[in-house]
């Protein structure tokens, strides 16, 4: 009884598998390729982690204002720390995680990449 209904389980998944419909890369549009990795939107303060850079290295922005980091690597945790201004590294961030923070005071603040300290970024608060 067992082994039958392995079986029927075994078909069961291979029918699924090829009554799934595949879509060539040539019938989706060029908008719909692009993943949150590929873009920075900046209207929203935000800094895309990529390729071991951070992209902008330098965001100028308002008192008052929060800028979000976005990890945009595949495979590679990063993190956000600005270590000369005494604040504690952040968590690890992931591919696709995030890390926020508000900037309540004017100044400038570097800032760098804890496990990747070659990767550096500086904040304009004006």
């Amino acid at each position: 009884m067992l082994d039958k209904f392995r079986i029927v389980l075994f078909i069961s998944v291979v029918a699924n598998l090829l009554s799934c419909s595949v879509v060539s890369s040539k019938d989706i549009s060029s908008a719909e390729k692009k993943s949150p990795r590929d873009t920075v939107n900046q209207t929203n303060n935000s800094v895309s982690i990529k390729k071991y850079k951070f992209i902008p290295p330098t965001l100028t922005i308002k008192q008052g204002e929060t800028v979000t980091w976005i990890n945009n690597e595949k495979r590679q945790y990063h993190s956000v720390w600005f270590e000369q201004s005494g604040d504690k590294e952040s968590d690890y961030l992931f591919p696709d995680d995030q890390y926020t923070k508000t900037f309540s005071s004017k100044g400038t603040f570097t800032y760098k990449c804890g496990p990747h300290p070659e990767m550096t970024g500086v904040i304009i608060v004006e």
